[in-house]
């Protein structure tokens, strides 16, 4: 993770604040990383671009498209957006009116004003990857995702392809990297902001290790410059586009795009706060869909985190390892005269007590692990937060179908089935707090420790649901429980 630092929006945020912009960066850096660690959210290095490391990698990135004979200097006019860092085609501006009332014209994509801008710049011939992009797309039809961005940038490609400007005049921009062999011009802020990837790399020694079976995560309002700039860029300096791009859609409130002037911005550290941690990550991943934007408000919020965590899988836990129905605090064993294994859950009428949803109970969660994995794998976290959910209210229906707590532990026969009954329920918990860990990393852990689940026993390769059922041993089977009975998710208050 990282922030790239440079331009000319950055120049007049610190101006306008009475301060220089390395020590605005410096402050905002430090906002980020807070917010990173708060949220629970680790990265193997956090990247600036204006450290020496990065302004080293971009001098040789930018001499690799001159070797490449692809930079040429040429007068460019046009309207250029700051905080979008960007010039905007005709086609692309509305008329609006400013806060004072006169006319101006505004970016139809971001809403942002646009001033009529003319310098001498250095361009990029991007007109001349047009097809080497259409190539890459076509043999790599998942290079974007999810698909509907992937679409959209094949119908990019096959509308003009304008030369891109790739540095501004150095009295007009003097915060970014300056131009190899010419200070009057400074490296344009998105070339200098993408290669962040290859910066953190080593580039251009050591990138080799990972490059290019990486994969960015971006937003949807920033996909022309990764899915068009960026590979061209790449190609021309010699280099592969990124194995995948994924891009995610943004959160509204309320039907309305976030805007200070609107004062609707949702502070994440006020949520986490209200919330908790867990709570602010699962309803952002479970609501969250890549495809399109989704809309927030705390009511939402509340309902869900309160419905799916605190009751459905708390509750869950609390109800089967409550001291009335297991005194003896441990993993208790299961009885395959009680859940005889058949091929086919249609064929359930057996011998056993179990019945036919018990039967699509244990095959669902059975499946459960290879179909999360699949769409974590695929950045659809909250298809896999779904199944999870689906397959809790299954375990919760098998719990409250055969009332365990009904049952008589002095009666032998009715004490195998209670076992049993505890048994798969525990195993199915078992599974849903390994699969649930990136997602809800406190929780999980409290709810693993609980099943005396030790931290090698955690992982997703060697995760095994109800042995026994198989008729191979369950290493838990007899061990005591962990030692915090206390509640799994406290339930949320009205905000």
């Amino acid at each position: 993770s990282g922030m790239d630092e440079h331009g000319l929006k950055i120049q007049q945020a610190a101006a306008a604040a009475g301060t220089s912009p390395p020590e605005l960066c410096e402050r905002i850096s430090g906002l980020f990383r807070q917010a990173l660690s708060q949220a629970g959210v680790s990265y193997t290095d956090f990247i600036r671009t204006s450290e020496p490391r990065h302004q080293r990698a971009v001098q040789h990135f930018w001499g690799a498209l001159g070797r490449a004979g692809v930079l040429y200097k040429g007068s460019y006019e046009g309207w250029y957006c700051t905080p979008d860092e960007s010039f905007v085609p005709e086609s692309q501006l509305a008329e609006r009116t400013d806060s004072q009332g006169r006319p101006c014209k505004v970016s139809l994509e971001s809403g942002h004003q646009v001033h009529w801008t003319k310098e001498e710049n250095y361009m990029f011939r991007l007109s001349a990857f047009r097809d080497p992009l259409q190539n890459w797309l076509r043999d790599n039809p998942h290079a974007i995702c999810p698909d509907p961005f992937y679409q959209r940038v094949l119908r990019w490609l096959d509308e003009d392809l304008p030369d891109l400007s790739v540095s501004r005049e150095r009295s007009r921009l003097h915060w970014g990297i300056p131009v190899p062999g010419d200070p009057g011009q400074t490296i344009y802020v998105w070339v200098d902001a993408l290669v962040n990837y290859l910066s953190v790399l080593g580039y251009p020694e050591s990138h080799g290790a990972w490059w290019p079976a990486v994969h960015h995560v971006v937003g949807k309002d920033i996909l022309k410059f990764h899915a068009l700039y960026w590979p061209a860029l790449l190609l021309a300096a010699g280099l592969e586009p990124p194995e995948r791009i994924l891009v995610h859609s943004h959160w509204t409130v309320r039907g309305q795009k976030m805007s200070k002037s609107l004062g609707n911005v949702v502070e994440p550290g006020v949520c986490m706060g209200q919330y908790g941690v867990d709570g602010f990550r699962y309803f952002l991943l479970r609501q969250g869909v890549p495809e399109r934007d989704c809309d927030y408000y705390d009511e939402k919020v509340v309902k869900l985190v309160n419905s799916e965590l605190a009751d459905a899988l708390g509750g869950l836990l609390n109800r089967s390892t409550a001291p009335s129905i297991n005194p003896s605090n441990t993993y208790p064993r299961f009885s395959e005269p009680c859940f005889p294994k058949v091929p086919d859950c249609r064929e359930a009428k057996g011998t056993g007590r179990a019945c036919a949803e018990d039967y699509e109970l244990v095959a669902a969660v059975a499946s459960l692990p290879a179909q999360v994995d699949g769409y974590f794998q695929g950045f659809q976290i909250y298809k896999a937060l779904e199944c999870i959910a689906q397959c809790v209210r299954q375990t919760n229906g098998f719990f409250q179908r055969h009332r365990p707590w009904k049952l008589d532990r002095r009666d032998a026969g009715e004490r195998l089935w209670l076992d049993t009954i505890l048994h798969v329920t525990l195993e199915c918990l078992r599974v849903f707090g390994t699969l649930l860990q990136p997602v809800v990393p406190h929780m999980a852990d409290k709810l693993l420790s609980r099943l005396a689940v030790g931290p090698g026993e955690r992982g997703l390769s060697g995760l095994t649901f109800l042995a026994r059922y198989d008729g191979k041993p369950c290493p838990f089977e007899g061990r005591q429980l962990g030692p915090d009975t206390g509640i799994l998710f406290h339930r949320l208050g009205k905000s």
